[in-house]
């Protein structure tokens, strides 16, 4: 069950990681955005939504991770699971999000083991293969941590 404890969040040792499932979707702009446009970056995919306490308590520590670590390789994705546009957009302009945000479907879920409670985050490699998996309320901590430890391995 090898893998490396970064703060509680547990990353897979590279032999253990599986190939991140590509998505197509739509940010704000209306501009398609796939998981394959970051090849060769680390990326963070946060599922989330405006109504989640938990996942509104960590989007300002995201917006700083994504800030201090973008320069390092690091891509942060949002994957909002609201319903409409209305509530992203007023929620991405009332925070400042400087990160991509897209519209979650049904697919995109799927594809990652039908997420079904929120917040969920998802950190993929330099070689698009899912490293860890981190569900529920988090700590900037623990984010960090695992970000760091993905930025450094090649």
């Amino acid at each position: 069950m090898g893998g490396i404890a970064t703060a509680g969040i547990n990353v897979k040792e590279a032999a253990q990681r599986k190939k991140a499932p590509e998505f197509e979707l739509k940010d704000i702009e209306g501009n398609t955005v796939r998981l394959s446009d970051s090849a060769g970056k680390v990326v963070l995919i946060a599922f989330w939504a405006t109504w989640c306490g938990p996942c509104r308590a960590e989007t300002p520590w995201l917006i700083e991770l994504s800030e201090r670590y973008r320069s390092e390789g690091l891509v942060v994705l949002g994957i909002s699971m609201d319903e409409e546009w209305g509530p992203i957009k007023a929620f991405v302009r009332k925070m400042g999000v400087t990160y991509p945000i897209l519209k979650g479907t049904a697919r995109a879920t799927y594809l990652y083991g039908d997420v079904d409670s929120l917040p969920v985050a998802f950190f993929v490699d330099r070689q698009q293969k899912v490293a860890a998996i981190h569900s529920g309320a988090a700590n900037r901590k623990q984010f960090e941590q695992t970000i760091k430890t993905l930025l450094a391995a090649e």
